[in-house]
C-alpha cells in the first residue's frame, strides 16, 4: 500500500500542486478520484477528511491532512532526506527565504492569477460567461506582480535563491493553465519570469503531473 493516500482529482490546482511535491521527493501514492460533479466533496464521508468540503485530503500514516501548502510542508519534513530538497532545512537563511517566498506565492500571487483561471476556465465550463472585467482587473495586478519577480530573478535563478524550493513549485499549478489564456504573454514579455518558468515547467515532476492536468 502506498504511504500516501490523496483524495482529489489531477486536473485540480491544490491535488497538483502536491503531487508535483510527491514526484519531487520520490515517494510513492494512491488518489483516490473524488466525483466533484457529483458532490462527494461536499458529503460524508470526504467531509470528515475535510470540513470545509475541498480537494485535496491527504492521508499520510495515521495523519489526515488538507489545505495542500500545509501538506507540501509536511511532506518535505517527513520525507527531508530523500528526492529534492525543497526546503533547505539545513541551511537558515535558505530556509527563511523558501518561507517568504513561498508566502508571496499564497498572499501575492495566487489572488490574482486563480479569478482570471476561474473566469476563464471554470465558469464558461458550467454554461456561464466569463466577466472581463474580473480578468482584464487581474491580469493587471498580476503584472504588477511579476514586475517584483522579474527584479527578483534577475539576480536569483529561482525565487528563494539558486535553489529550486517549495516557493516555486507552488506556482506550478495556476501558471500551468495561464499559459494556455490569451494573456500567456504577461510571463512571456518578462525575460527572467519567462525562464524561470521554462525552467520550472520542463521538470521530470511537473512534466508527469501536468499530464493529468486538463479541464473537461
Amino acid at each position: 500500500m502506498a504511504p500516501v493516500k490523496i483524495y482529489g482529482i489531477p486536473a485540480s490546482t491544490c491535488v497538483a500542486r502536491v503531487l508535483t511535491c510527491l514526484e519531487e521527493k520520490g515517494v510513492e501514492y494512491e488518489i483516490v478520484p473524488i466525483n466533484m460533479a457529483a458532490g462527494e466533496h461536499k458529503r460524508h464521508p470526504f467531509l470528515a477528511k475535510n470540513p470545509f468540503g475541498q480537494i485535496p485530503a491527504v492521508e499520510i500514516d495515521n495523519l489526515t491532512l488538507f489545505e495542500s501548502r500545509a501538506i507540501n510542508g509536511v511532506l518535505t519534513y517527513k520525507y527531508k532526506d530523500i528526492g529534492t530538497d525543497l526546503l533547505h532545512h539545513n541551511n537558515f537563511e535558505e530556509r527563511a527565504s523558501v518561507a517568504v517566498w513561498s508566502e508571496v506565492e499564497s498572499q501575492q500571487f495566487n489572488p490574482v492569477i486563480s479569478p482570471i483561471i476561474y473566469q476563464h476556465f471554470i465558469i464558461p465550463m458550467h454554461g456561464g460567461t466569463a466577466d472581463q472585467s474580473v480578468i482584464d482587473a487581474n491580469v493587471e495586478k498580476l503584472g504588477k506582480v511579476l514586475d517584483v519577480y522579474e527584479e527578483r530573478l534577475s539576480k536569483n535563478k529561482y525565487l528563494a535563491g539558486n535553489f529550486y524550493s517549495l516557493a516555486d513549485l507552488h506556482h506550478i499549478p495556476f501558471t500551468h493553465y495561464f499559459m494556455f489564456t490569451p494573456w500567456a504573454d504577461v510571463i512571456n514579455s518578462r525575460p527572467h519570469v519567462k525562464a524561470w518558468w521554462e525552467d520550472i515547467s520542463s521538470r521530470p515532476a511537473t512534466v508527469k503531473v501536468s499530464q493529468g492536468m486538463k479541464f473537461g
